[in-house]
């Protein structure tokens, strides 16, 4: 009876790492690499937050980041097309 209870935490532990992934879902790798909106919009305080200039360059960075993310897709989705009608090529 003991060797089934000290298992099941045994299984926990293991299957930990493969639950992290489930966390990550949702954090693109473009939106970490282009940093903080607010911090390049304010340009050294140049800027004030609020003010249209501030609201044209957070707009920008949007567009930029959701063209980002559509590159990225594309490129994933072509490379499984490619993987999936050339299963001999490496």
């Amino acid at each position: 009876m003991r060797s089934i209870s000290a298992r099941a935490p045994l299984a926990l532990l293991l299957a930990l790492p493969l639950l992290t992934g489930c966390l990550e879902r949702g954090n693109s790798p473009i939106a970490a690499s282009m940093g903080d909106d607010d911090q390049y919009c304010q340009a050294n305080g140049k800027v004030a937050v609020g003010s249209p200039d501030y609201v044209a360059c957070r707009k920008d960075r949007d567009v930029q980041r959701q063209n980002a993310e559509a590159r990225y897709d594309r490129r994933q989705r072509d490379l499984g097309e490619y993987m999936l009608n050339n299963p001999n090529r490496p």
